[in-house]
């Protein structure tokens, strides 16, 4: 889930969960989640999960930041080692009081570091912010800071300021998003812990640079994908926000917009967090020169790749049995996966390959809408005896029936699907995102090189997509000599249990550092 998503019409059962802070005991990690751990399944939740297993002895608190206030069911078991949960409900900041003497004042002295934040600001403005809303805690909250006549007014002067040729409508509700998402950030309880992790930057990163500057803490960041560049898509894919956006034709638009407010405003945030972090970490050196435009400090950037369990996936049983050639799509049926691209490639194979089976197997409960209209894309295409998806699976159970996969993502980061799909010798064909091609065309460092484990093709091609699909399908020592590739490439580069080792080695580093001067101690 993003924080650009609608929330569910039908909120599930609410689980029972470890206490909230401050009630919850100190913890070793607090793990800052945006979106996904513990309520969304997907790779990053995966990752976090099996992070948290693999440090047993260690104690965690999660920090959820979610969308609203709505019940939600848990989508993994917590492990005993999370010792407490901490929601922050980006669309619904705490009340606060009705009244307060001198709003106007304090809502004044907070808009210019709220109009540099929404500019390309970074660490010093949300110092100062905390600063301001530290002096009224327990006072300020949604009331004042969103719904009072002085905010409204503080709003006008901002529209006006950065956006004077904008809708102020538009403008009104934006920025209405983007401040209640700020200030539910900063105004939510603060777990007591000995290091934060951001596991991305956003709102995730903007809690890790509070917690930096409030507790003098170490925080570390682990980017799988970069933040800023997957919102920018979602931002312009999102129509429902942007309906008077300018549709005209020029090659060059001059005015800044409210797409703009949008992508600078998150990039403030991940300059804040940089400054904050300790130590920076990616799955990737891709990745790391974007980080590096964005501000980060070089001398922080580490790559520490993902990892799987490859003794379990290495060990999956092919089916040799005489079944129709199978190919999977492996992930959750969302946008940004593309599935209709893959629905599309199988109906060029199925033109060559009549007993073809296309599988999707991931959840379908995240974007009903999307789910509907891939379901639509088969049924117009007649693919209903070809395309099945089968939700939510114990994928080590299908691995052995699949010949190929297919990842027909627009944006990724080292997705694990190919390194758990290759452990067990399965090639994929991918689009040429995020890590894809270091990962099945090989890395700078291998020596010596260990050949394809798959094909890399241009996005949103699904003729490309079906073309080498067929050749893995219908070419089996090319299948083979792939599948054997990956395998290698996994076992070599990927095994978790080195991963593991590494974070560990981070975190007893940085648990055992002295406190740091925080933002409140005098002489800050």
């Amino acid at each position: 889930m993003s924080v650009l998503s609608k929330p569910s019409a039908k909120p599930s059962a609410k689980p029972a969960l470890p206490p909230e802070a401050p009630a919850a005991p100190p913890a070793d990690v607090c793990l800052l989640m945006e979106g996904s751990y513990p309520y969304v399944a997907g790779g990053v939740s995966t990752w976090t999960h099996d992070l948290i297993k693999a440090h047993a002895d260690l104690t965690f608190h999660v920090v959820a930041l979610v969308a609203d206030r709505s019940a939600r069911k848990l989508a993994y078991d917590l492990p005993p080692n999370v010792t407490g949960v901490t929601h922050v409900h980006l669309q619904d900041p705490a009340p606060g009081r009705r009244w307060m003497a001198g709003t106007g004042r304090f809502l004044a002295a907070l808009e210019a570091p709220l109009r540099r934040l929404q500019q390309g600001g970074g660490l010093e403005e949300v110092a100062e912010i905390v600063r301001l809303l530290d002096s009224k805690r327990g006072k300020v909250g949604r009331r004042l800071l969103l719904n009072s006549e002085e905010s409204f007014r503080m709003v006008v002067r901002m529209c006006r300021a950065a956006l004077p040729d904008a809708s102020f409508l538009e403008y009104f509700w934006g920025s209405r998003a983007l401040m209640s998402g700020l200030f539910a950030t900063l105004l939510a309880p603060m777990p007591r812990c000995k290091v934060y992790h951001a596991i991305s930057t956003g709102y995730a990163g903007l809690f890790a640079a509070r917690a930096r500057l409030e507790t003098g803490r170490p925080a570390l960041l682990t980017e799988h994908g970069i933040y800023t560049n997957e919102r920018r898509i979602e931002i312009l894919m999102a129509e429902w926000l942007f309906e008077g956006a300018d549709t005209s034709l020029a090659l060059d638009r001059k005015k800044r917009d409210l797409r703009d407010l949008w992508l600078d405003t998150f990039a403030s945030y991940s300059k804040a967090c940089y400054d904050a972090c300790d130590r920076i970490f990616t799955l990737y050196g891709g990745n790391q020169e974007f980080q590096r435009r964005q501000g980060a400090d070089p001398a922080k950037l580490t790559v520490v790749p993902n990892g799987i369990d490859h003794a379990g996936y290495s060990t999956v049983a092919r089916d040799t049995s005489d079944r129709p050639p199978t190919i999977a799509l492996i992930g959750r049926v969302v946008p940004i996966k593309d599935v209709k691209t893959y629905i599309r490639a199988a109906g060029i194979l199925r033109e060559d390959i009549p007993d073809l089976k296309a599988m999707i197997l991931g959840p379908l409960e995240e974007d009903p809408g999307y789910v509907e209209e891939c379901r639509t894309i088969v049924r117009h295409l007649g693919l209903e005896d070809t395309v099945i998806f089968a939700g939510r699976v114990r994928l080590t159970d299908w691995l052995g029936r699949i010949d190929a996969i297919a990842l027909t993502s627009v944006s990724e980061a080292q997705p694990l699907v190919i390194l758990e799909a290759g452990a067990s010798g399965v090639p994929t064909v991918a689009t040429d995102v995020g890590s894809c091609s270091e990962l099945l065309l090989g890395r700078p460092d291998e020596v010596p090189p260990l050949g394809p484990g798959g094909a890399v093709t241009p996005l949103a091609s699904p003729l490309e997509t079906a073309r080498e699909l067929r050749a893995l399908l219908l070419d089996r020592p090319w299948r083979e000599r792939c599948g054997e590739a990956i395998a290698r490439r996994v076992a070599r580069y990927y095994d978790k249990v080195e991963i593991d080792r590494i974070y560990r080695a981070i975190y007893d580093e940085h648990i055992a550092m002295p406190d740091r001067p925080t933002l409140f101690d005098p002489l800050q």
